[in-house]
C-alpha cells in the first residue's frame, strides 16, 4: 500500500483520532443493523490495547450541515460499548470547549465517540479551520472508514495534514489489500460481474477492467444499453440512449469473448406487475415489456463461468432483486460466487445486501464495508483519503 498502517506506529499514552464509518441503520430501538461497527472494532482494541486514548469520529445520514436528533450517534456509543465491554464516553459535538474538555480529562484505554461530523456543514466542505480543531484533539490519525475514503471531508482528508502522522486502520488495510490484489496481482481466470441500472456510473470501471480481466459479465439494466447499441429488440427496457455509441465501442474494443451479456430476460411490462413475469430471448424482448433481470439460461451460463474463476469482483445486481419475481439472478450468482474456490471480492451496496439476502456471506473472502469507494477505487481513481495518509 506504501502508506503507514497503524501497527506502525507508537500509540502508548497518546490520542488517537479514529475516523469509523458508523454510518449504520438507527430506529428508536437502537442500531438495528451494526456490520459497519463489527468491521472496526479490531482497530479500536488495538488502540486500546497499546494504551491509547481513543476518539472516534463518524458521520450518520445526510443531516445537511445542522444537529437533528434523527441523525444523532448517542444510540450508536450505546451499542459500541456492549460491543466493547466497556463505557463509551459520548460528546454532544464533534469540537467546541466540551469536547476538548472530555478529551483532556481521559486517561489511556479510555475510548470517546463525537457527535455526527456532518451537523457542521464545515466536514463536507473540507473547510482547513474545523480540520484543524479536529486535529488539536489528537497526535495521531487513524483512517479506518473506507466508505467515505472517496470523499475529500475534513475528517476523511483535510486533518490528515495538521498531525504528527496519519496511518489506516485495519479495516482500511483490508479493504485495500483484497480490492488491490484483485486488480494488480489476480489468480486467473479472473471474473469481473457487473450490474445496476447505468452504464454511465461504470463507465470508468468497465474501461479499468477490461485491460485486466479474461471475462466481464453484464447484468441488470445496463445490458440493455449494450443490446441495443448492437441493434437488438429490448421493448421499453431501461437504456441509456447517449451511451449506445459507448456501449458500442466497448464491445468491438475488446471482442464479444470478454464482455458476456445475457442470452435471456425475465421480463413484465412493468415491475411492479410481478404475476406477468416470464422470460423471452434478451435480443427479442416484445415493445410493451421491461428486462428486469436475467434468465434462467443465462444464469447457467454465468455460474459455469463463476465456478471457473480464481478471482471473483463483483458489483451491482443482476436485477430488481428486491422483488422476488427478479430476483433469481441476483440470488444464482450470489450462490454460484459462493460456490466458487475463487478469491472473491463484493463491492459493497447491493451486492453486499444480495449475498446477506441469499445467505451466502459466510462464504464470501471480503465484501467491503464502502460501496461508492470501492466503485472509484475499481475504475482506477485516487481515494483523497487514502492519498492524504502518511507515506511508509
Amino acid at each position: 500500500m506504501g502508506k503507514l498502517s497503524i501497527e506502525d506506529l507508537e500509540l502508548k499514552g497518546k490520542r488517537v483520532f479514529i475516523r469509523v464509518d458508523f454510518n449504520v441503520p438507527v430506529k428508536e430501538s437502537g442500531v438495528v443493523d451494526d456490520l459497519r461497527i463489527r468491521a472496526a472494532l479490531p482497530t479500536i482494541q488495538y488502540a486500546i490495547d497499546q494504551g491509547a486514548v481513543v476518539v472516534l469520529a463518524s458521520h450518520l445520514g445526510r443531516p445537511k450541515g445542522k444537529p437533528k436528533p434523527e441523525f444523532s450517534l448517542a444510540p450508536v456509543s450505546e451499542h459500541l460499548s456492549s460491543l466493547l465491554s466497556r463505557k463509551v464516553m459520548f460528546v454532544g459535538d464533534c469540537i467546541g470547549d466540551e469536547v476538548e474538555r472530555v478529551v483532556d480529562a481521559s486517561q489511556s484505554g479510555d475510548v470517546i465517540l463525537l457527535e455526527n461530523l456532518r451537523f457542521h456543514p464545515e466536514e463536507e466542505a473540507n473547510d482547513p479551520v474545523f480540520a484543524q480543531k479536529l486535529a488539536a484533539l489528537a497526535s495521531v490519525y487513524i483512517n479506518d472508514a473506507f466508505g467515505t475514503a472517496h470523499r475529500a471531508h475534513a475528517s476523511t482528508e483535510g486533518m490528515a495534514r495538521y498531525v504528527e502522522a496519519a496511518a489506516a486502520g485495519f479495516l482500511m488495510e483490508k479493504e485495500l489489500r483484497y480490492l488491490g490484489d484483485a486488480l494488480e496481482n489476480p489468480e486467473r481466470p479472473f471474473i469481473a460481474i457487473l450490474g445496476g441500472a447505468k452504464i454511465s456510473d461504470k463507465i470508468k470501471v468497465i474501461e479499468n477492467l477490461l485491460g485486466k480481466v479474461d471475462r466481464l459479465l453484464i447484468g441488470g439494466a445496463m445490458m440493455f444499453t449494450f443490446l441495443k447499441s448492437r441493434g437488438k429488440n429490448i421493448g421499453k427496457s431501461l437504456c441509456e440512449e447517449d451511451r449506445l455509441d459507448l456501449a458500442r465501442n466497448l464491445m468491438e474494443g475488446t471482442g464479444k469473448s470478454v464482455i458476456i451479456l445475457p442470452i435471456d430476460a425475465v421480463v413484465s411490462p412493468d415491475m411492479e406487475n410481478e404475476a406477468a413475469a416470464h422470460t423471452v430471448v434478451s435480443e427479442e424482448i416484445p415493445n410493451g415489456e421491461m428486462g428486469l433481470d436475467i434468465g434462467p439460461q443465462t444464469c447457467s451460463l454465468y455460474s459455469d463461468i463463476i465456478r471457473s474463476a480464481r478471482t471473483i469482483v463483483w458489483n451491482g445486481p443482476m436485477g430488481v432483486f428486491e422483488k422476488e419475481a427478479f430476483a433469481s439472478g441476483t440470488m444464482a450468482v450470489a450462490k454460484a460466487v459462493a460456490d466458487s474456490e475463487a478469491i472473491s471480492v463484493i463491492g459493497g451496496g447491493d451486492s453486499a445486501a444480495a449475498v446477506a439476502k441469499a445467505g451466502v456471506a459466510d462464504r464470501i473472502t471480503h465484501i467491503s464495508t464502502g460501496g461508492g469507494a470501492s466503485l472509484e477505487f475499481l475504475a482506477g481513481l485516487e481515494l483523497p483519503g487514502v492519498a492524504a495518509l502518511s507515506d511508509k
